[in-house]
Protein backbone atom coordinates (compact mmCIF):
# COMPACT_ATOMS: atom_id res chain seq x y z
CA UNK A 1 0.00 0.00 0.00
CA UNK A 2 2.01 3.54 -0.98
CA UNK A 3 2.37 6.05 1.06
CA UNK A 4 -0.32 9.20 1.37
CA UNK A 5 1.63 12.46 0.00
CA UNK A 6 0.32 15.78 0.57
CA UNK A 7 -0.64 17.38 -2.64
CA UNK A 8 0.91 20.34 -3.63
CA UNK A 9 -1.37 22.95 -3.38
CA UNK A 10 -1.94 22.14 -0.15
CA UNK A 11 1.69 21.52 0.90
CA UNK A 12 2.08 24.86 -0.48
CA UNK A 13 -0.47 26.20 1.27
CA UNK A 14 0.79 24.90 4.95
CA UNK A 15 4.06 26.39 4.00
CA UNK A 16 2.84 29.83 3.59
CA UNK A 17 1.20 29.45 7.03
CA UNK A 18 4.53 28.48 8.51
CA UNK A 19 5.90 31.46 7.18
CA UNK A 20 3.29 34.01 8.39
CA UNK A 21 4.15 32.98 12.18
CA UNK A 22 7.59 33.82 12.89
CA UNK A 23 6.47 37.87 13.92
CA UNK A 24 4.38 36.27 16.46
CA UNK A 25 7.18 34.14 18.38
CA UNK A 26 10.59 35.34 16.93
CA UNK A 27 12.67 37.85 18.87
CA UNK A 28 13.56 41.21 16.26
CA UNK A 29 17.27 39.76 15.79
CA UNK A 30 15.71 36.52 14.01
CA UNK A 31 13.01 38.62 12.52
CA UNK A 32 16.13 40.33 10.60
CA UNK A 33 18.03 37.69 9.16
CA UNK A 34 14.53 36.18 8.15
CA UNK A 35 14.13 39.91 6.23
CA UNK A 36 17.97 39.73 4.82
CA UNK A 37 17.27 36.62 3.93
CA UNK A 38 14.21 37.45 1.64
CA UNK A 39 15.97 40.12 -0.16
CA UNK A 40 19.00 38.31 -0.74
CA UNK A 41 16.88 35.41 -2.40
CA UNK A 42 15.34 37.90 -4.85
CA UNK A 43 18.44 39.57 -6.03
CA UNK A 44 19.79 35.38 -6.25
CA UNK A 45 16.93 34.62 -8.57
CA UNK A 46 17.34 37.78 -10.38
CA UNK A 47 20.74 36.45 -11.01
CA UNK A 48 19.85 32.87 -11.15
CA UNK A 49 17.66 33.40 -14.02
CA UNK A 50 20.65 35.61 -15.80
CA UNK A 51 23.69 33.42 -15.08
CA UNK A 52 22.34 30.23 -14.32
CA UNK A 53 19.60 29.99 -17.00
CA UNK A 54 20.79 32.77 -19.56
CA UNK A 55 24.21 31.04 -19.40
CA UNK A 56 25.65 34.61 -19.00
CA UNK A 57 28.36 36.03 -16.16
CA UNK A 58 27.82 39.06 -14.37
CA UNK A 59 29.69 40.76 -11.94
CA UNK A 60 27.86 43.81 -11.44
CA UNK A 61 24.89 42.83 -9.47
CA UNK A 62 25.69 44.95 -6.75
CA UNK A 63 25.35 48.04 -8.91
CA UNK A 64 21.47 47.07 -9.67
CA UNK A 65 21.06 46.57 -6.01
CA UNK A 66 22.47 49.83 -5.13
CA UNK A 67 20.41 51.67 -7.98
CA UNK A 68 16.89 50.33 -6.62
CA UNK A 69 18.13 50.97 -3.20
CA UNK A 70 19.12 54.87 -3.66
CA UNK A 71 16.72 55.03 -5.99
CA UNK A 72 13.88 54.83 -3.71
CA UNK A 73 15.83 56.37 -0.61
CA UNK A 74 16.26 59.33 -2.57
CA UNK A 75 12.58 59.58 -4.79
CA UNK A 76 11.11 59.04 -0.93
CA UNK A 77 12.97 61.31 0.64
CA UNK A 78 14.43 64.76 1.34
CA UNK A 79 16.20 65.74 -0.69
CA UNK A 80 14.37 63.99 -3.57
CA UNK A 81 11.42 64.51 -5.04
CA UNK A 82 9.54 63.35 -2.05
CA UNK A 83 7.10 61.03 -4.11
CA UNK A 84 5.14 59.05 -2.27
CA UNK A 85 6.90 56.02 -0.85
CA UNK A 86 4.95 53.19 -2.75
CA UNK A 87 4.94 55.03 -5.92
CA UNK A 88 8.84 55.64 -5.06
CA UNK A 89 9.61 51.85 -4.77
CA UNK A 90 7.76 50.70 -7.61
CA UNK A 91 10.12 53.55 -10.26
CA UNK A 92 13.24 52.55 -8.51
CA UNK A 93 12.94 48.76 -9.41
CA UNK A 94 11.79 50.23 -12.89
CA UNK A 95 14.91 52.43 -12.50
CA UNK A 96 16.83 49.48 -12.20
CA UNK A 97 15.37 47.88 -15.04
CA UNK A 98 16.38 50.89 -17.34
CA UNK A 99 20.03 50.88 -15.72
CA UNK A 100 19.86 47.63 -17.10
CA UNK A 101 18.45 48.35 -20.49
CA UNK A 102 21.30 50.65 -21.08
CA UNK A 103 23.75 48.01 -20.62
CA UNK A 104 21.73 45.42 -22.32
CA UNK A 105 23.01 46.30 -26.08
CA UNK A 106 26.71 44.95 -23.98
CA UNK A 107 25.31 41.99 -22.64
CA UNK A 108 23.35 41.28 -25.90
CA UNK A 109 26.77 41.04 -27.50
CA UNK A 110 29.49 39.73 -25.57
CA UNK A 111 29.75 36.66 -23.47
CA UNK A 112 31.51 35.01 -20.92
CA UNK A 113 34.60 36.46 -19.15
CA UNK A 114 34.02 39.65 -21.63
CA UNK A 115 30.60 40.07 -20.10
CA UNK A 116 32.16 39.44 -16.34
CA UNK A 117 34.61 42.20 -17.19
CA UNK A 118 32.39 44.86 -18.05
CA UNK A 119 29.43 44.14 -15.48
CA UNK A 120 32.94 43.91 -12.95
CA UNK A 121 33.36 48.00 -14.43
CA UNK A 122 29.68 48.95 -13.40
CA UNK A 123 30.71 48.13 -9.81
CA UNK A 124 33.29 50.55 -9.84
CA UNK A 125 32.12 53.12 -11.04
CA UNK A 126 28.51 52.89 -9.36
CA UNK A 127 30.66 53.31 -6.37
CA UNK A 128 32.10 56.33 -7.36
CA UNK A 129 29.10 57.93 -8.07
CA UNK A 130 27.75 56.45 -4.46
CA UNK A 131 30.87 58.51 -3.50
CA UNK A 132 30.80 61.52 -5.24
CA UNK A 133 27.17 62.89 -5.82
CA UNK A 134 26.24 63.72 -2.23
CA UNK A 135 23.05 65.86 -3.50
CA UNK A 136 21.54 62.29 -4.33
CA UNK A 137 23.33 59.69 -2.18
CA UNK A 138 24.80 61.48 0.97
CA UNK A 139 28.20 60.56 0.08
CA UNK A 140 30.10 58.29 2.25
CA UNK A 141 27.64 58.53 5.27
CA UNK A 142 25.16 57.64 3.01
CA UNK A 143 21.24 58.35 4.03
CA UNK A 144 18.63 57.46 5.59
CA UNK A 145 15.90 55.32 3.94
CA UNK A 146 12.11 56.86 4.30
CA UNK A 147 9.40 54.01 5.59
CA UNK A 148 7.63 52.53 3.26
CA UNK A 149 3.44 53.39 3.49
CA UNK A 150 0.58 51.58 1.57
CA UNK A 151 -2.46 52.90 1.90
CA UNK A 152 -1.86 55.15 4.85
CA UNK A 153 -0.17 52.25 6.79
CA UNK A 154 3.18 52.32 7.59
CA UNK A 155 6.02 49.45 7.70
CA UNK A 156 7.91 51.33 10.36
CA UNK A 157 7.49 51.66 13.75
CA UNK A 158 5.14 54.78 14.72
CA UNK A 159 3.91 56.06 17.90
CA UNK A 160 0.61 54.35 17.50
CA UNK A 161 1.50 51.04 18.40
CA UNK A 162 -0.20 48.13 16.53
CA UNK A 163 -0.63 44.64 18.61
CA UNK A 164 -2.08 41.68 16.62
CA UNK A 165 -3.31 39.02 19.09
CA UNK A 166 -1.11 40.45 22.26
CA UNK A 167 2.00 40.98 20.19
CA UNK A 168 3.18 43.98 19.24
CA UNK A 169 4.11 44.71 15.68
CA UNK A 170 6.70 46.95 15.03
CA UNK A 171 9.11 47.58 12.05
CA UNK A 172 10.47 44.36 11.64
CA UNK A 173 6.94 42.19 12.31
CA UNK A 174 5.36 44.70 9.14
CA UNK A 175 8.12 44.09 6.79
CA UNK A 176 8.16 40.37 7.41
CA UNK A 177 4.53 40.37 5.63
CA UNK A 178 6.15 42.61 2.73
CA UNK A 179 9.22 41.02 2.67
CA UNK A 180 7.23 37.51 2.34
CA UNK A 181 4.56 39.43 0.06
CA UNK A 182 7.56 40.35 -2.68
CA UNK A 183 9.38 37.15 -2.24
CA UNK A 184 6.38 34.89 -3.46
CA UNK A 185 5.90 37.67 -6.15
CA UNK A 186 9.52 36.82 -7.51
CA UNK A 187 9.20 32.77 -6.61
CA UNK A 188 5.94 32.55 -8.57
CA UNK A 189 6.84 34.84 -11.99
CA UNK A 190 10.52 33.32 -11.81
CA UNK A 191 8.96 30.00 -11.83
CA UNK A 192 6.64 30.92 -14.59
CA UNK A 193 9.12 32.35 -16.62
CA UNK A 194 11.42 29.81 -16.54
CA UNK A 195 8.46 27.04 -17.43
CA UNK A 196 7.28 29.15 -19.95
CA UNK A 197 8.85 29.71 -23.93
CA UNK A 198 11.33 32.42 -22.66
CA UNK A 199 12.91 29.84 -20.18
CA UNK A 200 13.04 27.51 -22.62
CA UNK A 201 14.52 30.07 -25.54
CA UNK A 202 16.40 31.22 -22.20
CA UNK A 203 18.28 27.78 -21.63
CA UNK A 204 18.67 26.92 -25.46
CA UNK A 205 20.82 29.94 -25.49
CA UNK A 206 22.86 28.98 -22.53
CA UNK A 207 23.67 25.71 -24.17
CA UNK A 208 24.51 26.77 -27.88
CA UNK A 209 23.61 29.78 -29.27
CA UNK A 210 23.72 28.39 -33.09
CA UNK A 211 21.40 25.47 -31.67
CA UNK A 212 19.16 28.58 -30.59
CA UNK A 213 19.31 30.87 -33.68
CA UNK A 214 18.56 28.17 -35.84
CA UNK A 215 15.06 27.29 -34.08
CA UNK A 216 14.25 31.15 -34.22
CA UNK A 217 15.42 32.42 -30.58
CA UNK A 218 16.48 36.07 -31.17
CA UNK A 219 19.69 35.45 -29.20
CA UNK A 220 20.36 39.48 -28.97
CA UNK A 221 16.91 40.33 -27.74
CA UNK A 222 16.44 37.46 -25.23
CA UNK A 223 19.96 38.02 -24.00
CA UNK A 224 19.19 41.68 -23.16
CA UNK A 225 15.66 40.94 -22.14
CA UNK A 226 17.58 38.68 -19.41
CA UNK A 227 20.16 41.26 -18.43
CA UNK A 228 16.65 43.41 -17.81
CA UNK A 229 14.57 40.90 -15.78
CA UNK A 230 17.02 40.21 -13.90
CA UNK A 231 18.50 44.02 -13.11
CA UNK A 232 14.42 44.49 -12.18
CA UNK A 233 14.66 41.72 -9.64
CA UNK A 234 17.70 43.17 -8.47
CA UNK A 235 16.21 46.37 -7.72
CA UNK A 236 13.64 44.89 -5.96
CA UNK A 237 15.83 43.27 -3.26
CA UNK A 238 18.26 46.71 -3.09
CA UNK A 239 14.36 48.13 -2.52
CA UNK A 240 13.74 45.52 0.44
CA UNK A 241 17.23 45.78 1.78
CA UNK A 242 16.89 49.71 1.98
CA UNK A 243 13.65 49.55 4.18
CA UNK A 244 15.14 46.52 6.35
CA UNK A 245 18.67 48.65 7.08
CA UNK A 246 17.12 51.98 7.06
CA UNK A 247 20.13 53.38 6.20
CA UNK A 248 21.99 52.94 2.73
CA UNK A 249 26.09 53.60 2.71
CA UNK A 250 27.96 52.92 -0.41
CA UNK A 251 30.19 50.44 1.32
CA UNK A 252 27.88 47.80 1.62
CA UNK A 253 27.34 47.59 -2.68
CA UNK A 254 30.80 46.86 -3.09
CA UNK A 255 32.59 44.11 -5.42
CA UNK A 256 32.07 41.58 -2.37
CA UNK A 257 28.20 41.47 -2.58
CA UNK A 258 28.32 40.72 -6.21
CA UNK A 259 30.75 37.65 -5.17
CA UNK A 260 28.49 36.76 -2.70
CA UNK A 261 25.27 36.70 -4.70
CA UNK A 262 27.60 34.00 -7.77
CA UNK A 263 27.90 32.44 -4.31
CA UNK A 264 24.27 31.78 -3.01
CA UNK A 265 23.23 30.61 -6.82
CA UNK A 266 26.34 28.56 -6.88
CA UNK A 267 26.20 26.88 -4.04
CA UNK A 268 22.02 26.74 -4.31
CA UNK A 269 22.29 24.95 -7.70
CA UNK A 270 22.29 27.19 -11.22
CA UNK A 271 19.37 27.70 -12.92
CA UNK A 272 16.86 27.05 -10.06
CA UNK A 273 14.53 29.08 -8.31
CA UNK A 274 14.29 27.05 -5.10
CA UNK A 275 18.41 26.31 -5.17
CA UNK A 276 19.03 29.72 -5.47
CA UNK A 277 17.26 30.85 -2.23
CA UNK A 278 18.89 28.07 -0.27
CA UNK A 279 22.34 29.41 -1.23
CA UNK A 280 21.09 32.87 -0.39
CA UNK A 281 19.78 31.90 3.48
CA UNK A 282 23.02 29.76 3.74
CA UNK A 283 25.39 33.32 2.62
CA UNK A 284 22.95 35.58 4.31
CA UNK A 285 22.26 33.90 7.42
CA UNK A 286 25.94 32.67 8.41
CA UNK A 287 27.86 35.74 9.23
CA UNK A 288 24.72 36.82 11.41
CA UNK A 289 24.80 33.32 13.32
CA UNK A 290 28.73 33.05 13.83
CA UNK A 291 28.53 36.91 14.78
CA UNK A 292 25.84 36.21 17.26
CA UNK A 293 27.35 33.11 18.94
CA UNK A 294 31.07 34.38 18.29
CA UNK A 295 31.41 33.88 21.94
CA UNK A 296 30.67 30.17 21.91
CA UNK A 297 32.51 29.12 18.24
CA UNK A 298 35.82 27.75 18.69
CA UNK A 299 38.41 29.38 16.47
CA UNK A 300 36.46 32.79 16.09
CA UNK A 301 36.52 36.12 17.93
CA UNK A 302 34.07 37.92 19.49
CA UNK A 303 33.27 41.50 17.01
CA UNK A 304 35.99 44.07 17.50
CA UNK A 305 38.19 41.88 19.43
CA UNK A 306 41.99 43.03 18.66
CA UNK A 307 43.99 39.67 19.34
CA UNK A 308 44.27 38.67 16.07
CA UNK A 309 41.90 35.80 15.41
CA UNK A 310 39.66 35.04 12.94
CA UNK A 311 36.01 37.16 12.95
CA UNK A 312 32.52 35.56 12.42
CA UNK A 313 32.76 37.70 8.82
CA UNK A 314 35.65 36.22 7.76
CA UNK A 315 35.24 32.67 9.19
CA UNK A 316 31.89 33.11 7.63
CA UNK A 317 33.29 34.20 4.22
CA UNK A 318 35.69 31.28 4.61
CA UNK A 319 33.13 28.46 5.30
CA UNK A 320 30.97 29.44 2.10
CA UNK A 321 34.25 29.68 0.11
CA UNK A 322 34.68 25.85 1.12
CA UNK A 323 30.98 24.95 0.27
CA UNK A 324 31.40 26.33 -2.92
CA UNK A 325 34.55 23.98 -3.44
CA UNK A 326 32.81 21.24 -2.41
CA UNK A 327 29.40 21.71 -4.26
CA UNK A 328 31.57 22.16 -7.67
CA UNK A 329 33.91 19.08 -6.52
CA UNK A 330 30.99 16.74 -5.76
CA UNK A 331 27.98 18.02 -6.40
CA UNK A 332 27.60 20.67 -9.85
CA UNK A 333 24.09 21.38 -9.62
CA UNK A 334 23.72 22.26 -5.79
CA UNK A 335 21.75 22.07 -3.08
CA UNK A 336 18.83 21.55 -5.05
CA UNK A 337 20.45 18.65 -7.14
CA UNK A 338 21.17 17.04 -4.30
CA UNK A 339 17.72 17.28 -2.68
CA UNK A 340 16.23 16.07 -5.91
CA UNK A 341 18.32 13.21 -6.07
CA UNK A 342 17.57 12.17 -2.55
CA UNK A 343 13.73 12.50 -3.12
CA UNK A 344 14.01 10.76 -6.50
CA UNK A 345 16.10 7.79 -3.95
CA UNK A 346 13.36 8.19 -1.25
CA UNK A 347 10.76 7.46 -3.76
CA UNK A 348 12.05 4.27 -5.16
CA UNK A 349 12.54 3.44 -2.14
CA UNK A 350 9.46 4.19 -0.56
CA UNK A 351 6.62 1.59 0.43
CA UNK A 352 4.72 2.10 -2.74
CA UNK A 353 7.53 1.27 -4.90
CA UNK A 354 7.76 -2.32 -6.99
CA UNK A 355 10.81 -4.58 -5.62
CA UNK A 356 14.02 -4.87 -7.53
CA UNK A 357 13.61 -7.90 -10.16
CA UNK A 358 16.03 -10.47 -8.75
CA UNK A 359 16.78 -11.82 -12.22
CA UNK A 360 16.93 -15.21 -13.09
CA UNK A 361 18.53 -17.61 -11.01
CA UNK A 362 22.01 -18.83 -11.41
CA UNK A 363 22.36 -21.88 -12.81
CA UNK A 364 24.62 -24.43 -10.41
CA UNK A 365 26.68 -27.12 -12.61
CA UNK A 366 24.06 -30.45 -12.23
CA UNK A 367 25.17 -33.21 -9.30
CA UNK A 368 26.09 -36.53 -11.10
CA UNK A 369 23.32 -38.70 -11.20
CA UNK A 370 24.31 -41.31 -8.70
CA UNK A 371 22.43 -45.43 -9.19
CA UNK A 372 19.65 -46.26 -6.49
CA UNK A 373 20.59 -48.62 -4.01
CA UNK A 374 18.63 -51.62 -3.72
CA UNK A 375 17.95 -52.86 0.15
CA UNK A 376 18.90 -56.34 -0.02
Amino acid sequence: MSERRIPRPAGAVLIALALCLPPFYLDAFWLRIGLFSMAAAIGAIGLALLSGTAGQLSLGHAFFLAVGAYGYAWLAGEPGPGLPSALAAVLAVLLAGAAGGLFSPVAGRVRGIYLGVATLALVFLGHHVLLTADSVTGGFNGRSVPPLEVGGFAFATDDTALTVLGVPFGAEERLWYLGLALFALTWFTARGLLRGRPGRALAALRDSETAAAVMGVDVARHRSAAFVVSSMYAGLAGVLLALSFRRVVPDYFSLALSVDYLAMIVIGGLGSVAGATAGAVFVTALPLLMTRYADQLPLVAAPGSADGAVGPTEAARYLYGAAIVVVLLYAPDGLHGLVRRARARLARRGPGAPAPDPGPAPEHPAAPVRPKEHTP
